[in-house]
């Protein structure tokens, strides 16, 4: 049986963007975008879907603990935050005067 290749996704959102959650438990959160999960279409967010975490006792450390980290967040219940204005945009590519694809805010027509 043949192994089928996926392509890579491209999303509206890279590491590093500041984004606003508009959807879920983290409603209106605002953070940086720490990693993307693209086979699962998830991104992590910092600040964002805080979990709480049961940490078994070690050798290293006999009374365990509770660590608080940040869970994944469904790519679409995220929006691009537009570094002009602050505000969430959409986004949109087209290709900019050297002839390369770049996202540009729909909200300033501006590239990002």
């Amino acid at each position: 049986m043949k192994n089928k290749i996926k392509a890579q996704q491209k999303f509206h959102v890279r590491s590093g963007d500041t984004v606003k959650v508009i959807a879920g438990n983290a409603k209106g959160t605002e953070g940086r975008v720490i990693k993307i999960l693209t086979d699962k279409n998830r991104i992590i967010v910092d600040g964002a879907n805080i979990q709480t975490k049961h940490v078994k006792p070690t050798a290293q450390n006999p009374q365990g603990e509770l660590r608080q980290q940040e869970g994944s967040i469904h790519i679409s219940n995220v929006m691009l935050v537009d570094p002009a204005t602050g505000e969430p945009t959409k986004t949109g590519k087209r290709l900019n005067e050297k002839g390369k694809l770049q996202r540009f805010s729909k909200a300033t027509d501006k590239f990002i």
